[in-house]
């Protein structure tokens, strides 16, 4: 499987995360999670608002890769935006503590994982484009017609 092909499985399955518990967290509520339970109705309310916009990264992320290099920045933006959630997830356990082990593991993906997502998403875009482009030293500066000099 060449570089491109496994950054796209990845991308997919990271994909299919928001897509899936954004759908059960709308249709479920905080029930839906480890501990989640009964929660305060304004909780309620602003988690499944908060799983329509996850459920639109992982749209968003799936949407990019049927134009990996066209749509770099919808997919590196969506990665990013879920840096910062992590962030926002260390920033909950040094106020609170720590949360179930699945939202640990969430942390590490986040915080270490999906930067290297990132990086490895911009090395393949940028080895697509060199391959994809014509070498400018192929590519005449001047056309000349027969007999002519510039």
């Amino acid at each position: 499987m060449t570089g491109r092909k496994a950054l796209m499985v990845v991308l997919v399955a990271l994909g299919a995360v928001p897509i899936v518990s954004g759908l059960a967290g709308l249709f479920i509520g905080p029930a839906f999670i480890p501990g989640g339970g009964s929660t305060p109705v304004s909780v309620d309310n602003n988690y499944r608002f908060i799983d329509a916009y996850w459920l639109a990264g992982g749209v968003a992320l799936w949407w990019s890769l049927f134009r990996l290099a066209e749509r770099a920045i919808v997919t590196r933006v969506i990665l990013v935006i879920a840096v910062v959630g992590g962030l926002g997830r260390l920033m909950s356990v040094i106020a609170v503590g720590w949360p179930t082990p699945m939202f640990g593991i969430a942390l590490v993906l986040e915080l270490v994982a999906l930067p290297l997502v990132v990086w490895w998403h911009a090395r393949v875009v940028r080895a697509d484009r060199k391959h994809r482009e014509p070498a400018a030293e192929a590519q005449p500066l001047v056309r000349v017609a027969d007999g002519e000099r510039g």
